[in-house]
Parts: structure tokens; C-alpha cells; sequence
């Protein structure tokens, strides 16, 4: 089990004000009975900055987003807001109850207290919160400092996972994320977790989530290892080495590191297409940089990621150099030579690279006299 973390309700006052905008929060919100809620109160506990934040309110959440200015989206379903203002990002809700139709089914909501929203949420170090117009005192009716204390993931009742299987993921990503343990009541709710009474739109968002995440190999082992989605037997290890990549030259922001996870996962709706498009990659043997960025040719930034991850070693001197080499002639120099419009004219480009690829010519004159000898005929094609 993880050993005990210091966790400090008493600096609550204190850690409120390291968040930004929170002034212009409050005095929006004066008035009104609001609440700083979820994922915000833990990371405040743990000492952790946060620029987003959410809030829930005991009464109608328009007047606030209207108060606090900024860009305003409302989804009435739901009875939110979220708006961005002075470097805050503020998601508000009116505090509600939740009751399912079925399992896995998208909740029924009605307005309620702030302790029955608590009640309904996914786990207690999830359900905690602070007043935001009153005394900052923390409110914890379930138990979530002391569970966060000891390293421990808890559901709040024993239907969670029935009513909303998506949590087991969200338990995933949040063992990893903070190195907890799941409860042992918690461990034996997890079979009631039928992630096929969700859409698969559902489970991609969660996995996304999951991907976007520094400890997303973790995540993904623990999904694997509660049985709660068929992985394919690579994607942990893809996953850890995507991360390391992305984290250093050439390979960092060169693509979407998520992406990659996610497709090293299985899932979402270009997993296949992109692992089958990296494995073939990775399957390549170059021998000259020419035929290197030939074989790079039309694809993604993402296979390529996944392809370096697969253990194609000879992208790193792709995306580090050949793909920064370009020619110093372009199609008009051609046209102005004679060649006609039209495929001839490609052609002769792409001779003319691929000969500076490999070293073979220099400057602008040789580079021109292969583009046209090729777009002439005069040069054989590979």
C-alpha cells in the first residue's frame, strides 16, 4: 500500500488563494450559495496547482457565467456553464441528484443540496468541497482526506460501477495518476463493471483521458490487469515508450503523444488503421535517406510517433534531418526550362531530392539539372 502523504485541511485558506482569478470567481458567485467541488479540493489537499476548476452551485448557474464575463457555453441538460476568463477556467453546475434508467444509460439529473451532489459522485477523494462565498471550511462527508491520507480509492456506494461503468476507468487513471490503491470493497465492486452497456464514443473519451496522462502506461496496466477492456499485448509497452519519446528530442512536439497512447491502446476509431500503418513502418530497412522519406511518405505525424515507439531507430534521423531537407529549385524553374505542366514536372522534383538526400548533388545548378533530365525521361525511374 502507499505510505501515508501529508494531506492538510488546515491550509485550505491558504492554497485557495494560489489559484488564479479566484477574486473575480468570488465576486461573481456573492450571493450565492457555491461550492468548489471535485477534482479541485483534492489537488488543493495534495498541494497541487490548478488553472481549471469546478463549482457547483445551489441555484441557477447562468447569472454567475453571466457576472464573470469571458466566453460562455451553456449545456442546459445538464444545467452548466463553463467559461474562461483571466487565465481561470470555470466549469459551473447546479448541484444535483442522479438516478439511472439503467445501467451504463446517461443519468436523469434534478436539482439538489450540495451534500446529495457529493453523494453522487465517483469516489470520495472526488467528494469533497469548499465554500466559496463563506468560511473555507473544508466539506467532507465521506471520508476523502482521510482516504487520500492513506492512499486509497473508494467508491461511495455499491452501485457506482453498475450505474456508471466509465468509473472503473476513471479508477484507473486515478490510481496511477496518484498512486493509490483501490479499497477492498472497491476491488470487489469492479466485476459489476460492463463497460459494453456504454457506447464506445464513452469509453474513447475515458481512454483519451487516460492517455493524455504522464502515468497513461500505468493506467493502461491496471486495465488490463482489473479485466476491464482486451488489450493488445503491446500496448503498455508502447505507451511507456511513446511517453519517453515525446519527452526529448527529436520526437518532442513533433506529434500528438495521446493520440499515439490511445492508438496503442486499440481503441477509438483510427486505432487499427494507425497501429497496421506503424507496424508496416516499423517493418521497413532503408538503406539510403531517399528511400527512407519514401517510405514516410503519407503518413501521420502519430504513426510515425507509434512506428520510433514500434523500434524503427532510422526515423530519429528522419524527423531530425531529412525531413528538413528541401530543394532550392521549385516547379517554375522547370516550366521556364521547358518541361510541360503535369506529372513530368513531380517527376523531376522529386529526382532532384532524392539525389540531395543521398549526397549526390549540391547547389542549386546540379539540383536543377537532374529535376529536369528526370522530368525528360532522361533519368530512369527506381
Amino acid at each position: 500500500m502507499p505510505s501515508q502523504r501529508q494531506v492538510d485541511p488546515e491550509r485550505l485558506p491558504e492554497t485557495l488563494n494560489t489559484i488564479p482569478g479566484l477574486e473575480v470567481l468570488r465576486e461573481a458567485a456573492a450571493g450565492f450559495p457555491c461550492y468548489l467541488v471535485g477534482g479541485v479540493v483534492r489537488d488543493l489537499l495534495l498541494g497541487q496547482p490548478r488553472t481549471d476548476i469546478d463549482v457547483a452551485v445551489e441555484a441557477d448557474v447562468r447569472p454567475i457565467a453571466n457576472a464573470l464575463g469571458g466566453e460562455v457555453v451553456e449545456h442546459e441538460r445538464f444545467a452548466t456553464a463553463s467559461v474562461s476568463v483571466d487565465g481561470l477556467h470555470v466549469d459551473l453546475a447546479r448541484a444535483r441528484a442522479e438516478t439511472y434508467e439503467r445501467p451504463g444509460a446517461l443519468p436523469t439529473v434534478t436539482p439538489a443540496t450540495i451534500a446529495e451532489d457529493l453523494a453522487r459522485r465517483d469516489f470520495t477523494i472526488n467528494a469533497m468541497a469548499v465554500p466559496l462565498t463563506a468560511e473555507p471550511t473544508l466539506i467532507d462527508p465521506h471520508g476523502g482526506v482521510d482516504d487520500l491520507r492513506a492512499g486509497l480509492l473508494r467508491v461511495l456506494h455499491e452501485r457506482s460501477f453498475l450505474d456508471d461503468p466509465t468509473r472503473a476507468l476513471r479508477a484507473a487513471r486515478y490510481a496511477a495518476r496518484f498512486d493509490l490503491d483501490l479499497e477492498p470493497a472497491t476491488a470487489g465492486l469492479l466485476s459489476s463493471a460492463d463497460l459494453g452497456t456504454v457506447s464506445s464514443d464513452r469509453v474513447e473519451a475515458e481512454l483519451r483521458l487516460i492517455a493524455a496522462e504522464d502515468t497513461a502506461p500505468r493506467a493502461l496496466e491496471l486495465i488490463a490487469e482489473w479485466s476491464l477492456l482486451e488489450l493488445p499485448g503491446d500496448a503498455v509497452g508502447l505507451a511507456g515508450q511513446v511517453r519517453e519519446l515525446a519527452a526529448r528530442p527529436p520526437w518532442s512536439g513533433f506529434a500528438d503523444p495521446t493520440a499515439a497512447i490511445l492508438a496503442a491502446s486499440g481503441f477509438g476509431h483510427a486505432a487499427g488503421p494507425v497501429r497496421r500503418a506503424a507496424a508496416e513502418l516499423a517493418g521497413a530497412t532503408p538503406e539510403r535517406p531517399s528511400q527512407a522519406v519514401r517510405e514516410v511518405k503519407g503518413t501521420s505525424p502519430v504513426e510515425l510517433l507509434l512506428a520510433r515507439a514500434i523500434g524503427a531507430e532510422w526515423l530519429d534521423r528522419y524527423v531530425e534531418e531529412w525531413s528538413k531537407v528541401s530543394l532550392e529549385i521549385d516547379g517554375a524553374d522547370l516550366l521556364k526550362n521547358g518541361v510541360e505542366e503535369g506529372p513530368a514536372v513531380g517527376r523531376g522534383l522529386e529526382a532532384a531530392l532524392s539525389a540531395k538526400l543521398d549526397g549526390e548533388i549540391s547547389g542549386r545548378d546540379q539540383e536543377l539539372r537532374i529535376a529536369l533530365a528526370a522530368a525528360r525521361g532522361e533519368i530512369p525511374e527506381d
